[in-house]
């Protein structure tokens, strides 16, 4: 199974804002709107979702990217809540594991955003560091990659909405 920037167009279509991440589709391969926040921030949420999806799924580091990219576009407190979560991440990776979350394998990143609370706190963006970081960084990655045609498939829902022919799925 294989995400595609197109997946992630989708997914930002579904939230109503498929024109930022079309911007920055048109510049392919362009991270300057990544490294405001850090190439290490997209470093961290590209394996946040290595965690969070299945272990069959390709092409994750160009979805998340284009996903991320279109959703913090001209929305400076979005991007910032976003960049603290990444932080607060890092920052136990560094004292718990002595190295980035990047560079830690996949089930010692699983277990970290776990020891975080990540997986049971509620999502709040101005919350506890747990709330912060399942709502910047779990339910973030987990709603791309659900609306997304490829994610929607594993889910059995072929037309997600915001998908040409995504209002059948629901309608039925």
């Amino acid at each position: 199974m294989k995400l595609t920037r197109r997946d992630a167009l989708v997914a930002l279509a579904s939230l109503g804002v498929a024109g930022g991440g079309v911007a920055h589709l048109a510049r392919e391969g362009d991270r300057a709107a990544a490294d405001e926040g850090g190439v290490e921030a997209l470093g961290t949420l590209v394996a946040a979702a290595e965690v969070l999806y299945p272990s069959d799924v390709e092409g994750i580091e160009s979805f998340v990217e284009s996903y991320s990219l279109g959703r913090v576009e001209d929305r400076e407190a979005y991007r910032e809540g976003l960049d603290d979560a990444l932080s607060e991440v890092e920052a136990a990776a560094r004292s718990w594991y002595d190295d980035s979350f990047a560079a830690l394998d996949r089930e010692t990143r699983d277990a970290l955003l776990r020891e975080l609370g990540a997986d049971v706190a509620d999502a709040v963006p101005d919350g506890s560091r747990a709330e912060r970081v399942r709502y910047y960084v779990v339910d973030e990655l987990l709603y791309a990659f659900y609306a997304s045609p490829t994610g929607a498939e594993l889910a059995g829902n072929e037309n997600p909405v915001g998908h040409p022919g995504g209002t059948e799925a629901y309608q039925a």
